[in-house]
């Protein structure tokens, strides 16, 4: 298997240093920049299988080449880093398509083990898969990121496709908050329950082409795909 290729964009000279140097140890091509503009370069001639993207950087912040690498490839992971008091950002860093978020300071094992999960359920790292689903009048192809309806297509993002292949796997069921969370993101928490809203809201703009597709808000519990 090919060593997966990430960008890592941080300008802390220290951090970088050591977090390269782990990410390497692990078995990663790591290309590091030091400032946003040069992140920005970089990717007009390298593709990546995952972006880590501190949000606060010279020239060019990192919110700004996340839409970028979005205008090139909706597929690839993004993580951004985020300081604890800038919750915010998080919000607004999912909103415009990044994957997940990591508050710094944060763990050498914290990052491994968010980089694999998102490479493992990338391309990179899974298996081909046959078969698509049907939503309705949509398709949905899961293994290449794709929601088709008549002759239009949709790309999603990883986490996106996670979350909508959960809804139709228990299609017409009360889904927790906490038991989305547990399975999507791992864990469950306060911030990450905001950003599960992020992602139903952008799955209810997506299947808004046919009406009799709804994920229904159960007040104080989850939620529900009535299809």
């Amino acid at each position: 298997m090919n060593k997966a290729h990430l960008l890592y964009v941080e300008d802390d000279e220290s951090l970088s240093f050591v977090t390269k140097d782990n990410l390497e140890l692990q078995g990663y091509k790591v290309t590091h920049c030091m400032d946003g503009q040069e992140a920005l370069d970089v990717l007009k001639i390298e593709q990546f299988d995952l972006c880590i993207l501190d949000v606060m950087l010279p020239h060019v912040d990192g919110f700004t080449i996340a839409e970028e690498v979005r205008k090139r490839d909706i597929e690839t992971p993004i993580l951004f880093l985020t300081a604890k008091s800038l919750k915010e950002d998080r919000i607004h860093g999912l909103r415009i398509g990044g994957d997940d978020y990591i508050t710094k300071p944060f763990s050498i094992e914290e990052l491994i083990l968010k980089i694999e999960i998102f490479l493992r359920r990338s391309k990179v790292l899974r298996p081909d898969m046959n078969g698509l689903m049907d939503l309705g009048n949509y398709q949905f192809d899961y293994p290449n990121l794709a929601l088709r309806i008549n002759e239009e297509e949709r790309r999603l993002t990883q986490r996106e496709a996670d979350l909508l292949k959960f809804f139709i796997e228990h299609k017409g069921k009360v889904l927790k908050r906490s038991e989305i969370l547990e399975k999507i993101w791992g864990e469950d928490d306060y911030f990450l329950g905001r950003s599960l809203d992020v992602f139903i809201s952008r799955l209810r703009k997506y299947l808004k082409k046919d009406e009799q597709l709804k994920i229904e808000n159960i007040h104080g519990v989850g939620f529900r795909l009535k299809a």
